[in-house]
């Protein structure tokens, strides 16, 4: 049976992600809105946007907290950017009525590299992912500040940017974490032509669907 993967419809670059997640093969890409769309899917796929309006939007559509069950109950889930805020157990700098939806034992640094105006690129080596560095696209984005024992770093900023730049204070921040079947990225893979990480997030969906 082919896994459904679902893309959350709310806000940020679905038609992006559906299209990457669809790339993989084998897998059905589907947009979740709904509570019972949310129910019909295998995994889930968190895009950037605005956490603080995500959260708002996840209560309006009554997904809050069927979404925080699925995670619970081992749902694979994939979050970019602010995907990975909503992930976190922990945020920094939040809303206080941001809500999160947890599978992530990190704490995170909502908008650690700054503005949109300090948006950037850069290339990583990326645990998981085979073959040349994964372009990374930063868009005021998060970082991890700190992670839990079982967590993984698959990739952190290097010490130069891919134009040269000095990272400063980002160089050496996680920016790829997995816990089990839950993995984040600080930036959008979504935007390079890249699918190389939504691949791997397929590769963790089926794994787990044959492993049932």
């Amino acid at each position: 049976m082919v896994p459904v993967i679902g893309v959350l419809a709310l806000q940020g670059d679905v038609r992006e992600h559906v299209a990457a997640v669809t790339a993989c093969g084998d897998v059905r890409a589907v947009p979740v809105r709904r509570p019972s769309e949310l129910d019909a899917v295998d995994a889930l796929v968190i895009p950037g946007g605005e956490s603080t309006t995500m959260s708002r939007l996840l209560e309006t559509f009554d997904l809050l907290d069927p979404l925080r069950k699925r995670i619970a109950g081992g749902m694979p889930a994939y979050g970019s950017c602010a995907g990975m805020i909503l992930l976190a157990n922990e945020v920094l700098d939040g809303r206080p009525d941001q809500q999160q939806l947890g599978g992530l034992d990190v704490v995170v640094r909502r908008n650690a590299f700054g503005r949109q105006v300090d948006s950037f690129e850069t290339d990583l080596e990326f645990t998981g992912v085979a073959g040349e560095p994964v372009r990374a696209v930063f868009i005021r984005a998060p970082w991890v500040e700190s992670t839990g024992a079982e967590v993984e770093v698959l990739a952190s900023v290097p010490q130069r940017t891919a134009s040269g730049a000095d990272a400063g204070a980002a160089a050496g921040r996680a920016v790829a974490v997995r816990q089990g079947p839950v993995l984040a990225t600080a930036f959008h893979p979504e935007l390079t032509g890249d699918t190389r990480v939504h691949a791997l997030f397929c590769r963790m969906v089926r794994d787990l669907a044959a492993a049932v």
